[in-house]
Parts: structure tokens; sequence; C-alpha cells
């Protein structure tokens, strides 16, 4: 098969064409890959600072979309040709990507590949964030920085979903039209905006949805109202910030890590029912996935290098 590998940690990613398949192993699926969605930890991955790196070589590439071409020992609630959606974690990149069948679902008649290899991690995220430690409630402000990136889109447009009146930054017009178009309400510009006197402004923020980190954390920190949360959700400016616990006491501030493929391991149900009801919302027509690019595996580096260069707009799918 042909396989995108990393050869070692900070290499170029190398598409090779004659890969050797993989197995499934008990509790496993083999997937004819249609799609696989890119996600910015994949980028941490090859870099090797994820928190989850396997050593080189590997594929990368966490979500994918296909169909089921074998079952692996005791594996009885999927069978050959189902169409479906999973996280392997790595492996994506591929024509070939073993799943573990706890970690798949089926992939909806309404729904196509390419919408079902974007929808699973950034959906995910948001929407387990914002309804579990984020506690957001109709008509309170949600500020969501990176608002036109893979997880800041779907915060935006499910914020909206949830009645909050939603702060969309992001950088420059073409990327705050794509957060209008999914239900923000006010938007910064991020690349020029004093962006603690805008939020403050707008009256604050009850919750701040963060997938970038530096600067504008602590900007965000500042403009959050007495008792908010913040919830970080990734570090996207390659700054990690240092939380001056003085404001989180002053002002009764919550400041909440979420990492959604951790639920794997303490907490897997809530997963499966926050991706239930995000189905539901998609067969009901409430949700718009938007995907800027769809690449052939040959382009997978130049899809991750959109990502890299804050260049695209929601996701990135890859079409091996």
């Amino acid at each position: 098969m042909r396989a995108i590998r990393i050869d070692g940690l900070g290499a170029e990613p190398r598409l090779e064409m004659q890969a050797e398949a993989p197995v499934a192993g008990p509790g496993e699926l083999l997937v004819a890959v249609r799609a696989c969605g890119l996600n910015f930890a994949d980028l941490l991955m090859i870099k090797g600072s994820y928190q989850e790196t396997p050593p080189p070589p590997f594929t990368p590439g966490m979500e994918v979309s296909g169909e089921v071409v074998a079952l692996g020992a005791g594996v009885d609630d999927f069978a050959v040709g189902d169409r479906v959606i999973g996280f392997p974690g790595k492996g994506g990149l591929a024509e070939r990507a073993v799943v573990p069948a706890a970690r798949c679902v089926a992939l909806p008649a309404g729904m196509d590949h390419v919408t079902g290899a974007a929808f699973q991690v950034a959906y995910g995220t948001s929407h387990l964030a914002l309804t579990g430690p984020g506690r957001l409630a109709a008509g309170e402000t949600l500020l969501v920085l990176g608002a036109a990136g893979g997880v800041g889109l779907t915060a935006v447009e499910i914020g909206a979903q949830l009645g909050a009146r939603v702060i969309a930054v992001a950088r420059g017009p073409e990327k705050l039209a794509v957060a209008q178009a999914a239900g923000a309400a006010h938007l910064i510009d991020g690349r020029s905006a004093d962006l603690r006197a805008e939020v403050k402004a707008l009256g604050g923020a009850d919750v701040v949805y963060d997938p970038v980190g530096g600067a504008d954390f602590m900007a965000a920190l500042r403009a959050t109202r007495p008792g908010g949360r913040i919830l970080s959700i990734g570090f996207a400016s390659g700054e990690v910030p240092q939380i001056p616990a003085n404001l989180l006491l002053v002002k009764n501030l919550t400041v909440i890590g979420f990492y959604w493929g951790g639920y794997l391991g303490f907490a897997p149900e809530r997963l499966t029912t926050s991706l239930a009801e995000l189905m539901a919302w998609h067969a009901d027509g409430r949700l718009r996935p938007h995907v800027s690019h769809v690449l052939p595996l040959e382009q997978a580096a130049e899809g991750l290098e959109l990502l890299r260069s804050r260049r695209s707009t929601g996701k990135v799918v890859i079409t091996p």
C-alpha cells in the first residue's frame, strides 16, 4: 500500500509506495481509508513534542473515514463493507489503517467520507469542552481564539448553537468571514487589535476557548469576567502561558486544561455520548462542517504545511 512515513522525529513526511499493509489484531478493524483529517497534533507528533508520540518510523494521521475490509478476533459489532469513522491516533495517512473497534462508529448515511474524517476530533473537542468543564450556558459570552482553525471554528458554531454570544478572534478579513458564517456575533482581527481592550469593550467573556496560548491567552485572561472559565485547548502559537495565580484569586477564575483524547482513558462513555449528540445535530442540519482543502495522499506534506503556516480554515483532509 501507499503510506506517509516519518523516518525520524522532525523529519519531512515521505510517501512510501510499497509500505507493508497493517493487519487487524484482536478487537481491531482494518479500514480502507477514504479520507484522513489532519490535526495540529499531527505536527506536534512529527516534531516529537506530542504527549503520545510513537517511536519512528511511523505513519501520522489521527482520524479517518473509510470502509471495513477485515475484522480482528472478537469484533462482532461491525461487518466487512461497513462505512465507519474512527480515531486510530496514528496511521491514518495511508491506504489502509488499523483502528480499535471501540474507537469506531458508523458513518451516517447522510455524511460523506471527507466530512466524516473532518468531524470527530474538532467537533468532539469543542462540544465536550463547552458542555462539560466549560459549562457554557445560553446567554453567556464565549470568546474563541483561533476562531477560523480546525477546533476554533467548531467552537464558534457549537457556542452559537448553545445560545451563547460568540466573540471570534482570527487573523484577517477572510478568516473572520468564515467565523461569522459559523455564527460569531462579534469579530476581532487578531493581527492588530488590542485584544484585551476590545473584549472588555464588548462586556468581557464568561468562557474563553483557547487553542492558541501565548500572548492571546494572557489578554483573554485579563478580559474574562469574574467567575469565568478559561479552557486551555492547545498552544498553536508555540508558547505555553505561565498563569498568574493572583488574577485567578482576585477574579475567581478557573483555568481548565482540556485534552479530548485523554477521555479515551478515563471516561470514554462521555466521548460516545458527545459524538452521538453531534451526529444528531448534523443530521438535523444544525452543523455545517467547513473543509478548506481536500488533497490527495501525494500532497499530505503540503496539507500539513497549510496547518503549520495557518493558511487553512476549518479542516484540511487528505484522500488516499
